[in-house]
C-alpha cells in the first residue's frame, strides 16, 4: 500500500514537471502570407532560427478577430506582420520585443497574450517595414498553439484582440502607450480582488480611481470603452492572478500586489500547496 501511494505521488509530480518542460526551447515562426520572397527571407534572417517550424497567417485570419474593432481599411488586405515565439521555462512569463511596430507597445502585447492564455514564451514581433502591429497578435496566438499542440480558448482570443485595440486607442488619446498598458494591468489587478462580477457602475468607479491614482484624466468615452472591455474580461472567469504574473513588463509590481493581497491566492495555488504538503508527509511516513 505504501509503495503504491509513493508511486502515485511520484507519477503525479513527475508528470506535471514533464508536461511543463515538454516544449521548452521550441521555436515557431509565423510569416504574413502576403510577404514577397525577399521579405520572408529578411524576416527569417532576423529571427535566426534555422530549425524553427514556420507557419503563415492570412489576412482572412486577421480580419476574423479585428473586424468590428477597427476600420477594415486599417486592417488592410495583406498579411504583413511576422513573429517568432520560443517556449520558455515555467515562471518566465510572456516577454515581448518589437521592431517596426508603430501602434502597439510590447506591454500591450504581453497583456493581451496573457489574456488569451499564452504563457511562458519569448516573443519577437517584427515586419519588413513599419506597421500598426494589431494583426500580429493573431500570428503569435497561432504560433503558440502550434508550439504547444493545444488550442487556446476562442472567447479569450476574441477578448484579447479587443483588449489590444482598446488599449492602443486609449494610448493614442492620452498620448502615452505605456501608460495605457499599465492602466489595463492595474485594472486587471483590481478585478482579481473581487470574487463576484462588478456592475458597470462599480467598474466605472474603479476605472476613475485607478486612473486618478496614475495621474490620468480620462474622457467619458474612454471610461465607457474600458467598462466594456473589463465587463468582457471578468466574464471570462479565469484566474487573473496567474494571468497577471505572465505580464513581464509589470512582473515586480504584480508580485508586490499579490504579496500584499494574500486573499487573492488562487484555488490552484492552494491545491498545489496541499499536494506538496501531502507528498512530503507521505515521504516521511514511508521512511518511518
Amino acid at each position: 500500500m505504501r509503495k503504491l501511494l509513493l508511486v502515485f505521488l511520484l507519477v503525479l509530480f513527475s508528470t506535471n514537471v514533464a508536461l511543463a518542460d515538454a516544449t521548452v526551447g521550441e521555436v515557431v515562426i509565423t510569416l504574413g502570407a502576403d510577404l514577397k520572397k525577399e521579405q520572408k527571407d529578411q524576416m527569417l534572417g532576423k529571427f535566426n532560427a534555422p530549425n524553427a517550424k514556420i507557419i503563415t497567417v492570412t489576412n482572412a485570419e486577421e480580419h476574423k478577430y479585428l473586424d468590428g474593432l477597427l476600420n477594415k481599411s486599417i486592417i488592410g488586405n495583406h498579411a504583413i506582420s511576422c513573429a517568432r515565439i520560443e517556449m520558455a521555462p515555467a515562471g518566465t512569463g510572456v516577454v515581448v520585443e518589437t521592431n517596426n511596430i508603430s501602434w502597439v507597445s510590447k506591454a500591450m502585447y504581453e497583456n493581451s497574450l496573457a489574456t488569451a492564455g499564452v504563457k511562458d514564451a519569448k516573443v519577437q514581433v517584427d515586419a519588413p517595414f513599419s506597421v500598426s502591429g494589431t494583426a500580429a497578435l493573431t500570428g503569435v496566438m497561432k504560433a503558440f498553439e502550434t508550439a504547444t499542440g493545444e488550442k487556446l480558448d476562442e472567447n479569450r482570443k476574441v477578448v484579447a484582440n479587443e483588449e489590444l485595440v482598446t488599449t492602443a486607442k486609449i494610448g493614442d488619446e492620452i498620448g502615452d502607450q505605456e501608460k495605457a498598458a499599465e492602466l489595463l494591468t492595474r485594472l486587471k489587478a483590481e478585478l482579481s480582488k473581487h470574487a463576484a462580477n462588478l456592475t458597470d457602475s462599480q467598474l466605472q468607479d474603479m476605472i476613475i480611481n485607478v486612473s486618478t491614482n496614475m495621474g490620468l484624466t480620462l474622457e467619458q468615452s474612454e471610461i465607457d470603452a474600458l467598462v466594456s472591455i473589463l465587463r468582457k474580461i471578468q466574464a471570462l472567469d479565469i484566474d487573473w492572478n496567474q494571468v497577471l504574473n505572465q505580464v513581464s513588463s509589470y512582473k515586480d509590481e504584480i508580485q508586490d500586489f499579490l504579496n500584499n493581497n494574500p486573499e487573492t491566492k488562487s484555488f490552484l495555488q492552494e491545491f498545489l500547496s496541499f499536494f506538496q504538503s501531502l507528498f512530503e508527509k507521505a515521504i516521511n511516513w514511508l521512511k518511518s
